[in-house]
């Protein structure tokens, strides 16, 4: 399986650690499935009670009423068979009987009952001894009598009361319940995508991955752990294919180039050799090093491997800086090293050569007039120019590949140069950055990280 070599991006400074665990427990799958589960059973539980009690409040409403409805019409039907003599046997009832002398006096004793029409009514409030009331008040009104009847619900409420701590009870445990259900049912359904994951992460590095398949039954898993392999049987393929190619490509290019070193090195041999066309040997037989330099080292990139060295850098960047004053032509530039010269950098010089080559060539070919300075730090270089400067969009987008900046103009060049020095820094783990110079022009920064055992004093 074919892993990716390059580093990831950096998130974000603005992102806290905070934040980014946030985003990650939200956005897992086993969290979503819990949360799934509780929210059902809450849900469904939730509803389930809320109906209950209003089947309950409604069939109870409907009972009363009608046990009350049928209590008053016999109230009524016994009164009228006897006006003297009413006996009703009801429980949890009063019963009151108005004749016409009476009207007045429940006017100013209880002007509700005296306001309400034939029917039912809910009654509830406080006494004189702050006790809480409520019943239901059945009215009917006669020209011969008001006929009253109270039901107390006092008992019903109670009642109610209970039912209604019942339901949060149920509603409560049944969440619990869904969570529990919820966390084993995630467990399960999680347990082979945890163990897909981790056997892909125990392949890291590996040349060699075994298939997934086999270790997973023929569901859906199983059918991502298939289509995993075929990815990693047909990108293995490309990548071996790739390597191949620049292997070859590297091996071909070389023979004709040891053709032109030693062709080259047999003409400035010659001691009747004018110095016009010494100049222009001198000039391809630093063109032939250039790229023997870059085959090396993009055939260290293809493969992903260091390679070793104790390079002198103050020896490379004096040997590119001479390199380019053969090449300024009219240009009023000076170049020059500054610094500490017992800098080493464990690599081949090939390497260092391309990273530090490109970043002296930009400097070189952007800068009209004044000073390109290649500074020698402790634990890096630094090339500064006096060149027109950077924007903000290349500053952000310099090292990507296929990028040109602002200030190219119709120079030659596809803009791969500063994306290979970035694939190097990776590689070793250094580090390349730019940024506006102080007063005017760049700087760019090579710096090389004791991570990589790149530092070193000769």
């Amino acid at each position: 399986m074919a892993l990716d070599t390059e580093s990831p991006r950096q998130m974000p400074a603005a992102e806290s650690t905070g934040q980014r665990r946030h985003r990650r427990f939200r956005r897992r799958l086993r969290t979503r499935i819990i949360l799934s589960f509780v929210l059902l059973g809450t849900g469904l539980t939730a509803l389930f009670a809320y109906l209950t009690d209003y089947a309950r409040q409604r069939v109870e409403d409907q009972l009363v009423e009608d046990v009350m409805n049928r209590n008053i019409d016999e109230f009524w039907r016994r009164y009228t068979i006897n006006p003297d003599n009413v006996d009703l046997p009801v429980q949890q009832m009063r019963a009151r009987i108005v004749r016409p002398d009476g009207f007045e006096r429940l006017r100013l004793e209880q002007p509700d009952w005296y306001d309400f029409k034939d029917g039912i009514h809910n009654l509830s409030g406080v006494d004189e001894n702050g006790d809480s009331f409520s019943y239901k008040l059945a009215v009917r009104k006669t020209p011969d009598a008001w006929f009253f009847l109270a039901y107390d619900m006092s008992q019903t409420l109670r009642g109610q009361e209970q039912l209604n701590r019942a339901l949060y009870i149920s509603v409560l445990l049944f969440s619990l319940l869904s969570l529990l259900v919820g966390w084993w049912a995630a467990s399960r359904v999680m347990s082979p995508v945890s163990e897909l994951a981790g056997r892909l992460r125990a392949y890291r590095g590996s040349s060699d991955p075994q298939p997934l398949a086999p270790h997973f039954p023929e569901d859906e898993v199983g059918q991502l752990a298939e289509a995993l392999d075929d990815y990693s049987d047909r990108l293995t393929e490309v990548v071996q294919r790739d390597r191949e190619f620049n292997a070859d490509v590297s091996h071909e290019l070389r023979t004709p180039l040891a053709i032109i070193r030693g062709s080259v090195e047999l003409m400035l041999s010659r001691p009747d050799l004018d110095e016009k066309s010494r100049t222009r040997i001198q000039r391809i037989q630093r063109a032939e090093q250039q790229c023997t330099d870059l085959i090396s080292a993009l055939l260290l990139l293809s493969r992903n491997e260091r390679g070793h060295g104790n390079t002198d850098v103050a020896k490379v960047a004096e040997q590119l800086l001479e390199a380019h004053r053969a090449q300024l032509g009219g240009k009023a530039l000076t170049l020059r090293v500054e610094g500490h010269s017992e800098l080493t950098v464990d690599a081949p010089e090939t390497v260092l050569s391309v990273a530090l080559g490109n970043l002296i060539g930009n400097a070189v070919k952007y800068t009209m007039e004044g000073d390109v300075v290649v500074k020698l730090l402790p634990d890096g270089v630094e090339v500064i120019d006096s060149g027109p400067g950077l924007s903000a969009e290349d500053a952000a987008r310099l090292f990507e590949r296929g990028y040109r900046g602002t200030h190219a103009g119709h120079s030659q060049g596809g803009g791969i140069g500063l994306s290979i020095v970035s694939r190097l820094c990776d590689l070793y783990g250094w580090q390349v950055s730019v940024r506006p110079g102080e007063h005017k022009g760049v700087v760019a920064m090579l710096r090389f990280s004791a991570d990589g055992e790149a530092v070193g004093a000769s």
